[in-house]
């Protein structure tokens, strides 16, 4: 029944809501604008859009659009020295989740006096050091509907040479300033896109709510997000026109970001950011959803958390449900229905001999999450789980 919730971002919801940036307290004068390195920003005219706001508000800036899908730790440190190099004040963060990691992770990195990432990284081979300097504040705009990342505090940075994907940060000078969300931006994502950001945010409320760090807090807005997947995600996914799903869905995202911070995700994070850090091709919402069904699965088959896995499955849609293994028909029915149910873990280059490998891998870098799960596990266990989701 205890929690403890600060999240001070102020978030301007709605489409058409990037038409406000304009009027907002912008947190300085100068802003290194954060993209992807690719063209979706150019192609749905969010670039643009942001530049003319920044414009009429007096404010300049500079674009970096070298960010890469599971975002990398020599581009947030080239990020942070062009930060520095060009006297930004401040960061906004203009995509998906990849995005907003890298940028609050730049904010955070460019006012210290080490340059190296690692120094204030924890995980296996982080420094783990305290941070000499506030970071600076940053905005968050996001364009997709997956990773809550615009209302926590910490952005997912991989490292390369050591295998590690990792949380970063995490102090509560992290946190934007204010996010836009404006599921407008949102409609342009393609439709296997849309699926793997929704079953994203699916996946943060689904594991906060079974996680043994769930409260009051955590469990309204977990309930909300994991209703509101259900309901409208395959409908986004079906037609990316369709404003009504967009919002709802766009809406789950942002509640799925507040989960992580009211309570936590589990494992199952964990095990996806290890598969993804040995193979960085593979889309994080692609790669929870290939595991999922087993993963749920091996938790069902422990009954630490019977009554829950009830509860989710009416929250999806199936209000008959009356067994724990209700939810995984009901998770099937919308990877289905989302066209994502037959995904494979081989198309990506990962081998069935490695489930051992990303088990360790995964508890090592990430074993904070595995603290926040209904009961203890062995290696062995989060193997099994790989051998059983591969395919």
């Amino acid at each position: 029944m205890i929690y403890n919730f600060y999240d001070p971002t102020r978030v301007i919801f709605g489409a058409g809501a990037l038409g406000q940036l304009h009027e907002q307290n912008l947190p300085g004068k100068k802003a290194l604008i954060a993209v992807s390195n690719g063209v979706s920003s150019l192609k749905n005219g969010a670039l643009a859009k942001t530049k003319s706001e920044l414009e009429k508000a007096g404010c300049k800036y500079v674009v970096f659009n070298q960010i890469a899908p599971n975002p990398q730790k020599e581009m947030v440190e080239k990020g942070a020295k062009t930060v520095r190099e060009n006297e930004c004040d401040f960061v906004i963060a203009l995509g998906g989740g990849s995005v907003m990691d890298a940028a609050k992770v730049i904010a955070m990195l460019a006012p210290q006096p080490s340059e190296d990432l690692w120094d204030y990284a924890f995980g296996e081979t982080g420094k783990g050091k305290e941070l000499d300097q506030e970071p600076l504040p940053w905005v968050a705009i996001t364009t997709t509907a997956g990773t809550g990342s615009e209302v926590d505090q910490a952005g997912v940075i991989t490292n390369l040479a050591t295998y590690e994907k990792i949380g970063v940060g995490g102090a509560d000078s992290m946190f934007a300033a204010f996010a836009i969300v404006d599921p407008e931006l949102m409609k342009t994502v393609s439709k296997e896109y849309t699926a793997y950001q929704g079953f994203d945010a699916l996946f943060h409320s689904v594991e906060g709510y079974i996680a043994n760090v769930h409260n009051l807090m955590s469990d309204m807005v977990e309930r909300t997000a994991i209703e509101n997947i259900g309901k409208y995600l395959a409908r986004a996914v079906k037609d990316g026109n369709d404003m009504e799903a967009r919002e709802a869905v766009a809406f789950a995202n942002t509640l799925s970001g507040y989960s992580m911070v009211a309570a936590a995700c589990t494992s199952e994070h964990s095990m996806e950011h290890a598969m993804s850090a040995y193979h960085p091709k593979l889309p994080h919402g692609a790669g929870l959803i290939m595991i999922s069904k087993e993963y749920f699965k091996f938790w069902i088959d422990k009954h630490v958390c019977d009554d829950r896995f009830v509860d989710m499955a009416r929250f999806l849609g199936k209000t008959d449900a009356e067994k724990p293994e209700d939810f995984l028909t009901a998770l099937v029915k919308l990877q289905e229905d989302c066209g994502v149910a037959n995904l494979k873990m081989s198309d990506y280059g990962i081998k069935k001999e490695e489930c051992m490998t990303l088990a360790k891998n995964a508890r090592a870098t990430m074993g904070g999450l595995f603290a926040c799960d209904p009961a203890e596990t062995t290696d062995e266990e989060i193997a099994g789980i790989y051998e059983r989701s591969y395919r």
